[in-house]
């Protein structure tokens, strides 16, 4: 295990990266059993406040990215265990902030709401990407075995990227982000009902390709996405608060 990680981590220079990607993990978990216990009213756990201020975690999220990230700019670039440093401070900021992502999204604590389970999505992509990352795949650069320019290779990746995400198949978009075959498959089937795609190109004009999205969405989707969110209120908590969000209007 020492030899491993010696020579697939600290040899190949993806130390800071490994550190980034251990405490998000950790930092997430902890963050959620603290909110958990928050919730429940156990002992001395409680939110901080000033005043009559909630102040969110993800304040001290974005305090902490910032001195993670100003850390890992000035450090020397012959300190591989301060850029580690700077990285565990970075990835703790992220859990912070990542497990608020649906509050900046929607401009309003949703936290406990069902449009809250965004923010485990964006650490559970986060993670991912950063294992895919962390096991030496790169982003957008898979050859084809032609011979085309490689600019023009990652170009294409990326429009096929955009269209697998328009289509609303995001964990499709993101893995084919470093497995790009996968893109050519998801920017070719049917887009998802509920998706940009779908509302842009067949949602009113063709009722039969809408019928046969919505088919595929309850006959595939829905069983996986049951199984997803029961994973997810296991290590995050039930987000069962009624939605504040439906009908209601930015302003």
């Amino acid at each position: 295990m020492g030899n491993w990680f010696e020579q697939s981590i600290v040899t190949t220079g993806r130390l800071p990266l490994f550190c980034y990607f251990v405490t998000l993990i950790v930092a997430f978990i902890a963050t959620r059993i603290n909110v958990r216990l928050i919730r429940a009213k156990v002992g001395w756990f409680r939110n901080v406040n000033v005043g009559e201020m909630h102040i969110h975690h993800v304040v001290f999220g974005v305090v902490l990215m910032l001195v993670g990230g100003v850390s890992g700019l000035i450090v020397s670039s012959a300190s591989q265990a301060g850029y580690a440093a700077a990285a565990c401070i970075f990835g703790i900021g992220s859990a912070l902030v990542l497990d608020e992502f649906a509050l900046i999204l929607h401009l309003h604590d949703v936290y406990w709401e069902e449009e809250g389970r965004t923010s485990v999505d964006a650490v559970f992509i986060a993670v991912a990407v950063t294992g895919l990352l962390l096991i030496g795949l790169r982003p957008l650069t898979w050859d084809y075995g032609t011979p085309v320019n490689p600019a023009a290779l990652i170009v294409a990746n990326l429009v096929l990227a955009v269209i697998t995400l328009l289509k609303g198949k995001i964990w499709t978009g993101m893995a084919g982000l470093f497995v790009p075959p996968m893109l050519l498959v998801g920017a070719v089937r049917l887009a998802r009902p509920g998706s940009p795609w779908a509302h842009w190109f067949f949602a009113k004009r063709s009722p039969r390709k809408m019928a046969k999205a919505i088919r595929r969405e309850e006959r595939w989707r829905r069983p996986v996405i049951k199984v997803k969110i029961a994973f997810q209120e296991f290590l995050s908590g039930r987000h069962d608060l009624p939605s504040t969000r439906r009908g209601r209007r930015h302003t």
